[in-house]
């Protein structure tokens, strides 16, 4: 099973990790830290304008393999907040989906938008090692935590002021996440276990999230009629990587998605 796979190269790697910054000496660099102002992740997913769209840098992914040759995350972060994005979603996992922790820091200087780390996270340390990273938001995966990791992970990030989007998968998970406390909500509906995209999955759990908790939908998303009937039935935004890694035109792809068909361009600036 691939998330067994990852979860296992990543407790590896943290383990790595920690021999050279143990968590006493992390703490104390984020405690002395000069840290940027966070940006409001929760706020962007609650825009009115348009459709919120969280667009994603990921160089590849287990499914797929690599999804773009030539990655220039700089740039790529650029042309989405050009084209309308509400927030960057930044993939750090090395080995599965090729990403850098480093990415976090350098895509900051070139964006104003809030930037969540979309990585396998399950420690306390992951969090503190975020925070030196400059996120404003973290992913936390309901199906590898329990309830009071959960908990622990999500309070954990609100004293570090950055926001948790707790991604389930089923009712269970949805329960769990509602009972630890989430205050966003990501619905995949790719399943991490078997890999496959079931639309339907998140039609199902919306109806079930209290009104007031952003709702994000995940995985599958190519079309701006998608997007909208999610909307219709209360979803706030979307979390969307492989068609934008996969196209030729980046901006004109995501303001596709968004609906501006007058507005969508046909190159990428320069």
């Amino acid at each position: 099973m691939i998330l067994n796979e990852i979860l296992l190269q990543k407790r590896k790697d943290l383990e790595e990790l920690k021999l050279r910054l143990p968590l006493h000496r992390l703490q104390r660099i984020i405690e002395k830290a000069d840290r940027p102002a966070p940006r409001p992740f929760r706020n962007a997913l609650l825009g009115t304008r348009h459709l919120n769209i969280i667009a994603e840098l990921k160089k590849a992914s287990p499914s797929e393999g690599v999804l773009r040759e030539d990655f220039q995350p700089l740039r790529i972060a650029n042309l989405y907040e050009y084209a309308g994005a509400c927030a960057i979603s930044v993939l750090t996992e090395p080995h599965f989906f090729k990403g850098r922790p480093s990415y976090l820091k350098t895509v900051r200087q070139v964006t104003k938008l809030p930037l969540l780390r979309k990585d396998f996270i399950f420690e306390r340390y992951q969090l503190y090692e975020t925070a030196l990273l400059e996120a404003d938001a973290f992913l936390l995966i309901a199906s590898i935590l329990s309830e009071e990791e959960l908990n622990e992970l999500i309070a954990l990030g609100k004293e570090l002021q950055m926001d948790a989007l707790v991604e389930v998968h089923s009712d269970a998970e949805l329960k769990k996440a509602l009972t630890a406390g989430a205050g966003i909500i990501g619905i995949n509906n790719r399943d991490l276990k078997t890999l496959k995209v079931d639309p339907d999955g998140a039609k199902k759990l919306i109806p079930h999230i209290p009104k007031g908790i952003p709702i994000v939908v995940e995985s599958g998303l190519r079309t701006h009629q998608e997007l909208m009937t999610y909307r219709s039935i209360g979803a706030n935004a979307f979390l969307i990587g492989s068609a934008l890694m996969k196209s030729v035109d980046i901006p004109g792809t995501l303001q596709t998605l968004l609906g501006k068909k007058e507005n969508t361009v046909s190159s990428e600036p320069s």
